[in-house]
């Protein structure tokens, strides 16, 4: 009995299990993307926008997703200042140059009162309709994420009769 159990360790896999293997691999040796972001001492708005930027342009989507940030407000806590930010794509085609749903990404960016002043500003954003948030550094975004959206939008849309 114990010569069947650990031939079933030794066996090789088939090549299907090979390329499911490989896969799984590829999807998991990923390397999540980030950049340096300003310190609180030299944040802006227009810095804040730009880091958004130059962070967004690390993300792998096709290149048909166009995309605008717009500064949205500011918000004085305690001991802390958090600037919003959003990012709002859409795929325009030739077909349909006004496309039919956009989905937004919320960027938050914290410079704290109470740190050093050249303590990193804190980062986080969430999609659109989702309560999960993200860190630049910690998690992969997903252009399918923003596909969900749209869909659900469109879906939501050819429900509603006018």
């Amino acid at each position: 009995m114990d010569e069947e159990y650990m031939d079933l360790f030794n066996r090789q896999p088939t090549p299907f299990a090979q390329i499911a293997i490989g896969s799984a691999q590829k999807a998991t040796d990923y390397d999540v993307q980030n950049i340096e972001w300003a310190s609180s001492k030299n944040f802006t708005v227009d810095l804040g926008m730009n880091q958004i930027e130059q962070y967004i342009s690390t993300w792998e989507m096709h290149a048909s997703w166009l995309h605008s940030i717009d500064y949205l407000q500011e918000e004085s806590l305690e001991f802390s200042r958090r600037y919003h930010y959003r990012v709002k794509w859409s795929v325009p085609t030739r077909r349909k140059p006004v496309p039919r749903s956009t989905a937004c990404v919320y960027f938050v960016i914290e410079v704290f009162t109470n740190k050093p002043e050249n303590w990193p500003v804190q980062v986080y954003y969430f999609v659109e309709s989702n309560r999960l948030l993200h860190r630049p550094g910690q998690s992969r975004f997903r252009e399918k994420w923003l596909k969900d959206v749209i869909e659900s939008k469109i879906l939501l849309t050819e429900k509603i009769t006018f």
